[in-house]
This record gives structure tokens, C-alpha cells and sequence, in this order.
């Protein structure tokens, strides 16, 4: 049976569950709702709670466990000298017994034993899935009858709800803070197993980045050298490049919209402008790489005679700094129209200009929310990888002038990381170290806009 089925089938029960709980409930008073403590759709949702919660919860939890249940059963099966392999010899019989039993390529021939356990192990999901469909919807029933049993007119069915809605709002907060805590953790150990490989300081304040390292002993390679001043020099001239045209164009596009533009122009150019955010970047890069790129190397050596590298950091900045343009525009335009208008209309009482209401009154106001904008625009920036992998290049050149070819940590991180890696020499570990210091500015660029914004905040509000 299909998990959808499952899903679907456990819906329609919350759903009449619902409905059965309402009626119950005024059939009770008669009709009569006044005479009930909460609102009927309260005793409705009171036993779709009972309902759905607890098979739902039963379903996941099914379904995370059910892999290692099955693996477990299936190498159970195998002959004793088949259990007896090494780790990746076993983990490869068990991949090729899936993929045969899904119909996909296998690695080795297909012997009539290999076959039979192939055939258990669907026998195995069969079993799972009909015993899932069947403790999960017993249970929907169960939990049905059992809250429908509850429902009376003295029930507190709004506050059993709301009690129940914000266990659900705490459990999703502990999710995403436990989340990010997991992150952090993740990137402190891995960066600690670097630092133990290469000396912090030699990390932080290297000025040359080459990475290349002897995987084995008797191997011939480079020494690997792990100054992150280059990525980080590198990093910071694109996304300053890339700000330089996404602030002010943004920004202006935003009091445009905001104050001048009439509403009809506005319902047009606001979608228009938010369709450059929804533009996948890698074609950002290809626009890079094969359009803006040559032609500022052929401007630069046919009009002004100098020479632009083909993977120059200002070409990565300015077209990442258009796809960042609608990211500083939507959220100041918003927050330009949240400021009230009767601060407008006291400037103009006084005798302000409509440019001077602007720039005395309106965006002064409006400063937390456009620092917040500038903020997730440079985040973007520093975060941003496919546009300078293609327009920018991989040299890890130091230098502070546009016109050459730079790289950036994501990109450096990503290439750490291509391909079947083993997380135990410096060079892969590296990309957790960058990952860490990646972190770090983020969290020092929020530090200061936090800072910022509450001065701004305690002036204005």
C-alpha cells in the first residue's frame, strides 16, 4: 500500500472527525450553542486532535525506524559467512539486495540466492507497509471514538486545543533551535579536528591558499598551504562590489515605489523587479561568464586600455549585485509604506518639500527595516557560489583590484567538497573551518545591524 493512501486515508478520518465532534456537540444543548463553553468548531477539532495526532505520530516514527528494522531482519537471514564480512563488504551485499529489488543495476551477477533475498526483502516492505497502514489507522479510529466519548457542554475544548496547539508551536521552535545548535557543533567539531591538523594562526592569517595535500604516506604531494586571507579578501571585494550596485539602485527603486510612483505603475514594476530574485543563478553565471565578462575585457582593452582579467571579480560583483537588487528593494519598499503617513503629513505641515519629508522624516523612520534589507543583501552576497565559480574563477589571487580574478570561501568550500571525500586530512577538513569563519562574520554582521537598528529604534519610536 502507497504512503499516500496511509496519508490521505488518515486525513478524511481527521476531517469526519472534525465534523463528528461538532455536531455531538451541539446535539447536545440542542442546537443551542450559547449553551456550550467553547465554540463548536472547538469540540470539531478537539477530536480530529485525538484523531490525528496520535497515529501521526506513530506514522514518522514508523517511518524512521522501519529502514534499520528492515536492514536488521534481512541481514539476519543471510548466510552465517555473509554476516561474518567486514562493514563495507556487508553495507555493499545489502545495497546491491535493494537495488535489485527495486528493479536497478546491481554490481555483481544475479545468483538465485541473491535473487531470493532480494524477494524477501520486498516481502519485508510489504509486511511493513500493510502492518503501518493498519496500527496507524486502528489507532485513528481509536483515537476518534475515544474523543468523541469526551465531548459534553462543561468540556473546555477551546483551552485542551489551544494547549494542545502550543505544545505543537514549542515543539517546532525546539526543532529549529536544537537545529541550529547541531549546525554549530557540527562545524566546531570538524573545524577542531582541523586546527589539530594546522595551526590556527597559520589558518587565520596565511596569506597563500593551496589546499593540495598527500592522501597517503607514500604519496607525492604538495605540503598544502591554508591562509584563508585570499578567500577572505577575495569574498569581501565581490560582495562589496556586488552591494555597490544593489544598495543605491535598490534603495532608490524602493522610495520610487513607495513615494512617487502611481499605484498602477507600482502593481507593475514592483512584480517585475521581484522576478530578478526568482532567477535561478547559474543562469546569473552563464549571463557572467559569457556575456558580461567579455564584453568589460573587450571595453577595457579596446575603449580605456587596460587590461580586465575573463574572470574579473567585477564582473561577478555586477551581476550578483543585480540579483540582489529586488532582496534590498521589496523589503525597503515595505518597510518605506509601513511608516505612517501622519509623519508625512506633520512634515508637510511644517512646510517640508516632499524630498525633504523623505529624507528627514520617512527614512529615518524607516532605517531598521532598510539596515535589515542591506543586511540579508550582504548575506546573500557572501553566501552567493555559482555566479563567481563562473564568472570568478578558483584563483585564490590576493589582491584588492577588481579588474583580476579572485575567489571566495563558498567556492573553495564547495570544491573541498566535490566528489567521494574521507573527512580525515586537511584538505577536506578545511571546508568546515571556512564554514566556521563564514559563521562567525554572519553572526558579527548581525551583532552590528542589532546594534544599529535598537539605537535607531529608541530615537524613533
Amino acid at each position: 500500500m502507497p504512503l499516500w493512501i496511509i496519508v490521505a486515508t488518515l486525513l478524511l478520518l481527521t476531517i469526519i472527525g472534525f465534523y463528528m465532534g461538532r455536531s455531538r456537540a451541539l446535539a447536545m444543548v440542542s442546537g443551542k450553542a450559547r449553551n456550550l463553553h467553547s465554540l463548536p468548531g472547538y469540540y470539531g477539532y478537539y477530536v480530529a486532535l485525538w484523531c490525528g495526532i496520535p497515529a501521526l505520530l506513530v506514522f514518522f516514527l514508523w517511518i524512521a525506524i522501519e529502514p534499520s528494522l528492515v536492514k536488521s531482519l534481512l541481514v539476519s537471514s543471510l548466510p552465517q559467512d555473509a554476516q561474518n564480512l567486514s562493514p563495507s563488504r556487508l553495507g555493499l551485499l545489502v545495497n546491491d539486495i535493494r537495488n535489485l529489488a527495486s528493479g536497478n543495476i546491481v554490481s555483481t551477477e544475479v545468483s538465485p540466492e541473491l535473487q531470493a533475498q532480494a524477494d524477501y526483502y520486498n516481502h519485508l516492505h510489504l509486511l511493513s507497509k500493510i502492518a503501518l497502514a493498519v496500527v496507524v489507522l486502528a489507532l485513528a479510529v481509536a483515537g476518534l471514538t475515544f474523543g468523541r466519548r469526551f465531548i459534553s457542554p462543561d468540556l473546555r475544548a477551546r483551552n485542551q486545543v489551544e494547549r494542545v496547539i502550543r505544545i505543537v508551536l514549542i515543539a517546532c521552535s525546539t526543532i529549529a533551535i536544537l537545529t541550529t545548535v547541531g549546525i554549530v557543533m557540527s562545524l566546531l567539531f570538524e573545524a577542531g579536528r582541523f586546527f589539530t591538523m594546522i595551526s590556527a594562526t597559520d589558518f587565520l592569517f596565511g596569506l597563500e591558499w593551496s589546499p593540495q595535500t598527500a592522501l597517503r604516506a607514500d604519496q607525492v604531494g604538495a605540503t598544502g598551504l591554508f591562509g584563508m586571507i585570499p578567500l577572505m579578501v577575495g569574498t569581501l571585494l565581490i560582495a562589496f562590489i556586488a552591494m555597490c550596485v544593489a544598495g543605491p539602485i535598490g534603495l532608490l527603486a524602493a522610495i520610487y515605489m513607495s513615494e512617487y510612483a502611481h499605484s498602477k505603475v507600482r502593481a507593475i514594476v514592483k512584480p517585475v523587479l521581484e522576478i530578478l530574485a526568482g532567477i535561478p543563478t547559474v543562469v546569473y553565471g552563464f549571463f557572467a561568464a559569457l556575456t558580461v565578462a567579455p564584453f568589460m575585457r573587450d571595453v577595457g582593452e579596446g575603449i580605456l586600455g587596460v587590461v580586465i582579467s575573463s574572470e574579473s571579480a567585477l564582473a561577478a560583483g555586477l551581476v550578483m549585485g543585480v540579483m540582489i537588487i529586488p532582496f534590498v528593494s521589496s523589503l525597503s519598499d515595505d518597510v518605506i509604506s509601513a511608516v505612517p503617513q501622519a509623519m508625512r503629513e506633520g512634515s508637510y505641515g511644517l512646510g517640508a518639500t516632499k524630498s525633504e519629508t523623505i529624507k528627514r522624516v520617512v527614512l529615518p523612520a524607516a532605517l531598521h527595516g532598510i539596515i535589515g534589507g542591506l543586511l540579508l543583501a550582504i548575506s546573500r552576497a557572501i553566501g552567493e557560489t555559482m555566479i563567481v565559480v563562473m564568472a570568478a574563477g578558483l584563483a585564490a589571487n590576493l589582491t584588492a583590484n577588481p579588474l583580476q580574478a579572485v575567489t571566495t570561501v563558498t567556492v573553495q568550500i564547495v570544491t573541498l567538497l566535490v566528489g567521494d571525500q574521507e573527512f580525515d586530512s586537511p584538505k577536506t577538513l578545511a571546508a568546515f573551518a571556512l564554514g566556521l569563519v563564514l559563521f562567525v562574520l554572519t553572526l558579527f554582521l548581525n551583532l552590528i545591524a542589532f546594534l544599529v537598528v535598537k539605537k535607531y529604534r529608541e530615537q524613533y519610536d
